[in-house]
Parts: structure tokens; sequence; C-alpha cells
């Protein structure tokens, strides 16, 4: 669309952008998704699992002794939506809860053996399909891979999840 097509449609209806949307990156970003998520849903579909349970699974894993209000802050959902995924979990072995060792009230999360292999082999089909993405100019293209990932992050988050991923540790 040209630039005075555009300014047209502004004029028309004020509440569009003057610029039209940036859709073949919004697009890439879809199908991206899609597929980065694809692959381990169908190894969840064989639990009964979804996206909510490969989440927690995915946050218990890497921080064991993660508290619920932790996790409900990283992932930025219900409480009562955790519940569920995470009631699952825990029947089905995968999440085990334990009392807290200053605050008995607290309840700390832990990934069971059969949760953490779960985690692993869901992070190892996502790592492969990064590997492949980034190719052989991996070690040129992943800082800038972080750098745009971060960027997408609201920026009052951005701290925290840098702390949350550890990314003051050495580029892997």
């Amino acid at each position: 669309m040209t630039q005075a097509a555009l300014v047209q449609r502004r004029e028309a209806d004020p509440d569009l952008p003057v610029e039209e949307p940036a859709y073949e990156l919004i697009e890439l970003f879809f199908f991206a998704y899609r597929d980065f998520v694809g692959d381990p849903d169908r190894i969840l579909s064989d639990y009964g699992f979804g996206r909510a349970h490969h989440r927690v699974l995915h946050f218990v894993d890497r921080h064991p002794g993660l508290t619920i209000a932790e996790l409900l802050d990283i992932l930025k959902i219900t409480k009562q939506s955790l519940n569920r995924v995470l009631r699952e979990l825990i029947e089905k072995g995968f999440v085990e809860q334990r009392a807290g060792t200053e605050d008995r009230r607290q309840r700390l999360l832990f990934p069971t053996a059969s949760g953490h292999r779960l985690a692993v082999q869901l992070a190892g089909l996502q790592t492969k399909r990064i590997e492949r993405a980034l190719g052989r100019d991996a070690a040129e293209l992943k800082p800038a891979a972080r750098r745009f990932l971060l960027a997408m992050i609201d920026p009052c988050d951005q701290a925290e999840v840098g702390r949350l991923i550890g990314q003051n540790r050495p580029a892997s």
C-alpha cells in the first residue's frame, strides 16, 4: 500500500496506524512459534498435557524449589489456571510439592525424575530447531537472536527475565 493510501485510510479512520503493520514479520513469528511449540505438543499430547503443562514443567525443572507465587509471576496466569495444571502434573508424577524449610506454609515445586526427563526431552527438541535455524553461523547469530528476543519483552520485565534466564552466564 502506498504512503498516500495509508494517509487516506488514516484520515478516514484515525485509529488506524499511519504505517502498514509489519505483516511479514508478524506472520513469520506466528509460524515460527507454531512449529517451535508443535514438536513438544506432539509428545505432551501422549500424556494428556498441553502447552500450559509444558511451561510449568519447564520452569519448575529449570528452577527447582520455585514457589507458587514465583511461578505465577513468571507465567502471568491466574492461580486458578495454575492450580489445575499443577494438580495434573503432580497427580501424574512429574512435579512434587514440598513444604518450605523456613515457612512450612510455603509450597516449593520440584521436578520428579520423570518430570526432569520429560522437560529435558522437550527442551532438546526445541534446541534442535533453534540450532537448525542458526545453522553454521550460530556463534555469530545467537547473541543477536538473544538481543532481539529480549527486546520483544516489555521493557519493565526485561531485567527480571534476564535474571531468571541467567543471562549473566557465559554464552553457550
